[in-house]
């Protein structure tokens, strides 16, 4: 058996986590509400956060797994992607703790972490699985052949979904992070009450630039022919503009697994803690005979569970890092 101090520090969450032979025993975030005053992440409030929060966040995490640092057989720390200062931070405490306990050291990348959260359950995903990778900076289809290999089938020429998400609720006067409360307001809307076309974009790829802007346009239009438009339409508004991010994402998804003929699908990142892409995974899934997989709330957002459990794996195989890596800001899946 073995131990590991898992730590993730990619953007605006400090967070820490111990793994014992594959278990998770601990898993401690601190959410950084500075951020909401400027309606979006500033990278360097984000780091000097970290440098405030990754001491007790780490000692909380050690405390709640009944874990000293003596006990520990290895750190992981997120390497990237993320926002460069705010990696820093992760990545020199783990360093530090590493060279002081003379102990390996785990370099993770964090969207492969968010499909491997997949592992900290005791339902896992047999190979091959496909996974939507959906968060504030990617959207991407992974096929994943075993622990480790990932193929991105398709993923956004632009901007990512999560952000679509946020830039919408903007312009809807909702406090960032807004994501979260478009789904919240969407359960009382009608989906249907107003169109937004879908992009066309060659192979499994995405583009949410366009409909971006067609959001924009429609709110601006309607807001000049009746100053309360958003006010009295709020949650139509919500529901029609997720049915179609949602639907943007299902229809590249059914076909890639219509394409090569998977069967077992997987969802991770924030977006995934959607309500309506949850709720039509498993409709495709009774319809197409999938398999489905949607990890717990808590570990679709960044957390460092899912460092944890991609380390272990690594530490089976050995794979360390030396004291002289150092973080990747635009980290690509599979390096």
């Amino acid at each position: 058996m073995h131990t590991i101090l898992a730590i993730e520090s990619s953007c605006d969450e400090t967070s820490a986590s111990v793994v014992s032979d594959g278990k998770i025993r601990s898993n401690i975030i601190a959410t950084q509400d500075i951020h909401k005053q400027y309606g979006g992440v500033v990278p360097e409030l984000a780091s000097r956060a970290h440098e405030k929060n990754i001491v007790p966040v780490v000692q909380q995490a050690l405390e709640k797994a009944n874990i000293t640092k003596q006990q520990l057989d290895a750190v992981a720390f997120t390497q990237g992607p993320g926002l460069l200062g705010a990696l820093l931070i992760g990545n020199c405490f783990a360093k530090g703790m590493a060279m002081a306990l003379n102990i390996p050291l785990i370099g993770v990348n964090h969207m492969e972490a968010h499909i491997n959260a997949h592992f900290i359950a005791e339902n896992k995903p047999e190979f091959p699985f496909l996974c939507l990778t959906v968060s504030g900076g990617h959207t991407q289809i992974v096929l994943v052949t075993d622990f480790g290999k990932f193929e991105i089938l398709g993923e956004t020429i632009d901007d990512a979904v999560g952000e679509a998400f946020d830039k919408t609720a903007k312009l809807l006067n909702l406090p960032y992070p807004g994501g979260p409360l478009i789904d919240k307001m969407a359960k009382n809307g009608n989906s249907k009450a107003f169109i937004f076309s879908i992009p066309e974009v060659p192979d499994f790829n995405f583009s949410f630039s366009g409909i971006k802007t067609s959001i924009l346009y429609f709110i601006q239009k309607n807001t000049v022919q009746n100053p309360d438009f958003i006010s009295e339409n709020l949650a139509d508004i919500c529901a029609s503009v997720q049915f179609t991010l949602v639907e943007i994402l299902m229809r590249k998804l059914k076909k890639a697994a219509k394409q090569f003929h998977i069967k077992t699908i997987a969802i991770a990142g924030g977006v995934a803690a959607n309500s309506e892409l949850r709720k039509r995974i498993i409709e495709e899934s009774e319809k197409n005979d999938w398999k489905y997989f949607i990890p717990d709330f808590e570990y679709c957002t960044d957390n460092a569970a899912m460092i944890a459990i991609s380390a272990y794996y690594k530490y089976n195989n050995k794979d360390f890092v030396w004291l002289d890596a150092v973080p990747n800001a635009r980290m690509a899946i599979g390096t």
